[in-house]
């Protein structure tokens, strides 16, 4: 099992974006596209408040006929934030996102000091690359080639 600490480490870009509750639907939208991401932690100073996601756009914005360029963060956050730890598993994380129907998960540590966050597709490669190298070391063991 591979710990969120491995993960976080093995990610290219581990820069966590955030975003204040009073900042626009726009402007949170404009940071996810240029960053290339799904999902900004809305903070108050180093205090997590919430997390914006494409989901709460879709569902909150737009099928609600509010705009984006008038509505503030805090009117579309979801304040019910779940969090890992740096020492819990992916397996535990992948469990957690699916419970959750959620895609990406803050990774605070003992001191609650945001230190990451991981998403869904971080779990499916880092998954991919397990299952990759167990495939090769059975190889070698069937081949006889250690």
């Amino acid at each position: 099992m591979t710990s969120v600490a491995k993960i976080l480490q093995s990610k290219p870009d581990a820069i966590v974006h955030t975003i204040a509750p009073t900042a626009l639907v726009f402007d949170a939208l404009k940071l996810m596209a240029d960053k290339g991401i799904g999902a900004l932690l809305v903070t108050e100073g180093e205090a997590i408040v919430g997390i914006f996601t494409e989901r709460d756009y879709a569902r909150k914005i737009a099928l609600m006929g509010r705009t984006s360029s008038v509505t503030q963060v805090r009117d579309v956050m979801t304040s019910a934030v779940r969090f890992v730890r740096p020492d819990q598993t992916s397996e535990q994380c992948m469990q957690i996102m699916s419970t959750g129907r959620m895609r990406h998960l803050p990774v605070v540590d003992a001191n609650d000091k945001l230190v990451g966050m991981i998403s869904i597709g971080d779990l499916v490669k880092d998954i991919i690359s397990e299952q990759k190298f167990i495939i090769e070391q059975l190889e070698q063991y069937i081949t006889g080639s250690h």
